[in-house]
């Protein structure tokens, strides 16, 4: 087994220090640093590398995430193919944009309370144990929607400094191959951009109508491998419902394909109403 250490880092890294430079500085120049599928199983002090912004830690034998508080400037983080269990130690990474975790044994989603910049969360494919599924902690789920610092009790604030306040939230998630059975509680991600939940276990349409009614920003969704997909009507209800998907499933939703659904839609729609009216002057006519 391997840890990473700074010794390593300055032993595989491709920076030759000046003359005048100690290893500290030259390990503060480092921005990306890359040990994929070296066989490193922790990681040891590495506030060295003040800088670093990008780190590859994928497919390796990782079974604690250690030593990452220093890490302040982290933007993006590939930690997918380990041996991680749970999520901790990163709320201190408060650029962090874009974090990598599938391939792990996590259960839960949670402890990324105070990531205000995370836009990408990726957790596809955790080796969980036979019937159970991915869960998601509340708490995480609300710090991942948009964020406001407003008390809604003062009324005299400005719609500048509201756009001043809001942070940013949550736009691509990918929940890919976890057995997960119900996604209404996504509901809260209000600015998601992109839904990735391909082979699960999603049964219902009125389900997949609900969230879509709520996350008014989604321009992209797929679903495919779920059981959903084989009901009747399924492309249709749903494009109907979202006026902003754009993919569902992969393929592109024309506008054409969209205005004949709304047509068609209409279509039954009035000949229900007028059904209903020819019943209503049968029934008086007969009474």
């Amino acid at each position: 087994m391997v840890r990473l250490t700074v010794d390593l880092i300055v032993k595989n890294s491709n920076l030759k220090p000046r003359k005048e430079e100690t290893t500290a500085q030259c390990l503060k120049k480092i921005t990306h640093i890359n040990f994929s599928d070296k066989n490193i199983d922790a990681i040891s002090d590495l506030s060295l590398c003040k800088n670093l912004s990008v780190l590859y830690l994928y497919d390796n034998r990782i079974s604690q995430v250690t030593n990452l508080n220093y890490a302040t400037n982290l933007t993006h983080l590939y930690l997918q193919n380990n041996c991680i269990p749970c999520i901790e130690s990163l709320r201190s990474l408060k650029k962090l944009e874009k974090l990598y975790l599938g391939g792990n044994y996590i259960a839960v989603i949670e402890g990324l309370e105070g990531l205000e910049e995370l836009r990408e969360l990726h957790v596809e494919s955790q080796r969980l144990p036979l019937g159970e599924k991915l869960l998601f902690d509340p708490r995480t789920l609300r710090s991942l929607a948009v964020r406001s610092h407003l008390n809604i009790l003062k009324r005299n604030i400005m719609l500048n400094n509201l756009q001043r306040n809001k942070k940013k939230s949550l736009s691509i998630l990918n929940i890919s191959n976890n057995n997960i059975d119900d996604i209404r509680d996504l509901e809260i991600l209000e600015n998601l951009n992109h839904l990735i939940a391909v082979d699960n276990q999603l049964l219902h349409v009125k389900d997949l109508e609900f969230l879509l009614n709520k996350l008014t920003k989604l321009r992209k969704m797929d679903l495919s491998g779920n059981p959903v997909c084989l009901k009747p009507k399924y492309r249709d209800r749903l494009i109907l419902v979202s006026k902003s998907l754009e993919y569902l499933d992969g393929k592109e939703i024309k506008s054409v394909e969209r205005q004949f659904l709304i047509n068609w839609k209409a279509s039954k729609d009035a000949r229900k109403v007028s059904k209903k009216k020819s019943s209503k002057n049968e029934d008086t006519s007969n009474s």
